[in-house]
C-alpha cells in the first residue's frame, strides 16, 4: 500500500527479498493491479519487513530508504563497528558471514546467467575468507578541517571545538571526511598510528586539509601493512613545511620503530592521487616486502598489489588449478599488473608473457622476478587493445594457457576477439566484476565452453567478489 508523504512515495510493510547490485537491498512492489516495480535501498537485509520511502524515480525501477522496521530478518547480525551506517566502507556488517556469501555467489551465478546466457557446470561453494575483519593490507585516510558532523551532535546544539578529522570519505560527499575512532579493515598498529598521528598534529597545531580553498599542511595518510609484519607509512602533505612535517616523521621514528618505510609526498594539485608525484623516502626503506609460497614481491608507495594478502593466495591458487600446467605451455598473463599471478604459474610453465599497460607496475614485476630468480618470465609494457595483436603473437609465440584479469570494465572487445583469433586450448578469466565478465564470456561462448567457476571473498562485509572462470575449447572444435 503506498500514500503520499512529504511529496515522497511510502510503501508500507514490504519484504526485502534479496541483495542486489552494489549491496543495495531488494524489494518489489505492486502499484495497482499491473505494475511490479523493484526498489533498491541500502539500509536493509534479506528477510527484514519494512516502510520504505521513496525518493528517486528511475527507468523500470525505484530508490529509497526503510524509515521504519516491522520485523527484522534472522539473517542479521550486530555491527561491530561504531561508525557502520554512515562510513560506506562495510555496508554488510549488518548482515551474518553465512549469508554474505550466499548472496556473494548467487550474484555471480545470476550475472553468468542472466547476463552471458552461459551454460554452467556445477558451481562450486564461494571460497570465504577465515579472517572476516583486519584483512586488508592497505589502507588510506584523509585528513579535513571540515569533519562531518553526526545528527546527534547537530541536535545537541554544543559548539564544537575542533573540526578536525583523520578518516574516510563520507558516500556522496567529496569535502566531508568521517573521523574514525576505530576501524576494524586492518590490522595492529594501524589504529594506533592513525590515531597517534592526529592526536600528535592536533597537540601541535598542525592544519588539516581543507579542500574547498585547497589550504592545510596534513592531506592524507596511507598505511601498508603486509603479511611479513612490514609497514610503510606514506603522508601526503598540501603546504610544504619542512619543520612541521619532520616534526611528525620524527614523532611517528620514535614512536613505532617498527616502521619500515616511511615516506612523504608533497602535492598541491587539485586531486590527491599520488601516480604523477614525487615520493620521498625519510627513514629506511622506500619499499616493503610481501611473500607468498616463498617468493618475495617488492612494493612501492606507487605500486599495485591485491589488498587482502591471504586471499590474494587463495585465488591465485585457484587460477593455478584451473590452468593446471604441465611444464611445456607457453602461458600469457593478460592485465599482469606487477606480474604476480605470472611469477605463481612460472615455475609450472615453460615460459610466461606479462602484459600491463603501466609502466611503474611492469618496472615492479621486471624488478621482483630477478629478486626471485624467475628467468622464464617476460614482461611488457602496452594498452592491451594495441599491444595485444598478431605481431606481438608472431614475436612471442602462440600460447598454450591465456591467463586474464582484467580491471572492473572487463576486456576490450578487440582483446576478446584477439583471443578468439588465437584460440588457446585454455582460458583462465579471474574477474572482480561477474557482471562485465558475463558480457565477455558471452563473446566467446561459440568457440569456448565453461567448465570451472570459483568465485572468491577477498573482502568481507561489502558486496564485492571475485570470481575465476576455466573456459575450454570445445570438443568439436578440437584438432
Amino acid at each position: 500500500m503506498g500514500k503520499k508523504k512529504n511529496k515522497n512515495v511510502v510503501f508500507e510493510h514490504i519484504e526485502v527479498i534479496d541483495a542486489g547490485a552494489k549491496g543495495k537491498a531488494v524489494a518489489r512492489t505492486e502499484e495497482g493491479r499491473v505494475i511490479c516495480r523493484v526498489i533498491y535501498f541500502k539500509n536493509a537485509v534479506p528477510g527484514d519487513v519494512v516502510d520504505v520511502n521513496i525518493f528517486k524515480k528511475r527507468r523500470g525501477f525505484l530508490e529509497g530508504e526503510a524509515i521504519k522496521f516491522h520485523s527484522f530478518s534472522d539473517r542479521r547480525v550486530e555491527p561491530v563497528c561504531e561508525h557502520f551506517g554512515v562510513c560506506g566502507g562495510c555496508k554488510w556488517q549488518h548482515m551474518g558471514y553465512e549469508s554474505q556469501l550466499y548472496f556473494k555467489q548467487k550474484e555471480v551465478e545470476n550475472n553468468l546467467r542472466r547476463l552471458g546466457h552461459i551454460e554452467l557446470p556445477e558451481v562450486t561453494p564461494i571460497l570465504g575468507s577465515e579472517k572476516q575483519y583486519f584483512y586488508r593490507n592497505k589502507m588510506e585516510f584523509a585528513f579535513s578541517n571540515a569533519r562531518w558532523l553526526t545528527r546527534k551532535e547537530i541536535e545537541s546544539g554544543e559548539d564544537i571545538d575542533s573540526r578536525n578529522a583523520l578518516g574516510f570519505h563520507i558516500p556522496g560527499a567529496w569535502d566531508k571526511i568521517l573521523d574514525i575512532k576505530k576501524c576494524h579493515l586492518q590490522a595492529a598498529p594501524s589504529n594506533a598510528i592513525r590515531l597517534a598521528v592526529k592526536h600528535f598534529a592536533n597537540k601541535n597545531g598542525f592544519t588539516f586539509f581543507n579542500p574547498r580553498e585547497h589550504s592545510g599542511l596534513l592531506r592524507s595518510l596511507m598505511l601498508r601493512i603486509v603479511s611479513t609484519g612490514e609497514i610503510m607509512i606514506v603522508i601526503q602533505f598540501y603546504e610544504d613545511d619542512k619543520e612541521q612535517r619532520e616534526m611528525l616523521l620524527d614523532f611517528l621514528i620514535n614512536e613505532f620503530p617498527a616502521i619500515t618505510s616511511l615516506q612523504y609526498v608533497v602535492n598541491q594539485k587539485a586531486n590527491d592521487t599520488i601516480y604523477d608525484q614525487e615520493v620521498v623516502c625519510y627513514h629506511g626503506r622506500d619499499h616493503i616486502f610481501e611473500e607468498m609460497e616463498g617468493l618475495k614481491f617488492k612494493i612501492n608507495a606507487k605500486s599495485f598489489y591485491q589488498t587482502n594478502s591471504d586471499q590474494a593466495y587463495e585465488l591465485y591458487k585457484v587460477a593455478r588449478d584451473f590452468a593446471d600446467l604441465s611444464g611445456n605451455e607457453l602461458v600469457y598473463d593478460l592485465y599482469t599488473g606487477t606480474g604476480t599471478i605470472a611469477q605463481f604459474v612460472a615455475r609450472e610453465a615453460k615460459k610466461v608473457i606479462g602484459v600491463e599497460a603501466v609502466p611503474e607496475a611492469i618496472e615492479d614485476a621486471k624488478a621482483n622476478a630477478q629478486l626471485n630468480g624467475i628467468e622464464n618470465v617476460d614482461f611488457f609494457v602496452g594498452d592491451m587493445k594495441t599491444v595485444f595483436n598478431s605481431d606481438f603473437i608472431d614475436s612471442h609465440g602462440t600460447p598454450d594457457v591465456i591467463i586474464t584479469d582484467p580491471p572492473r570494465d572487463g576486456m576490450h572487445k578487440d582483446v576478446v576477439q584477439q583471443i578468439l583469433n588465437i584460440a588457446p586450448e585454455k582460458v583462465v578469466y579471474v574477474s572482480c566484476n561477474s557482471a562485465t565478465q558475463a558480457r565477455d564470456l558471452a563473446l566467446m561462448d561459440e568457440m569456448y565452453k565453461v567448465t570451472r567457476v570459483q568465485a572468491v571473498d577477498m573482502f568481507p562485509q561489502t558486496h564485492h567478489v571475485e570470481n575465476v572462470v576455466l573456459l575450454e575449447k570445445r570438443q568439436n572444435l578440437k584438432g
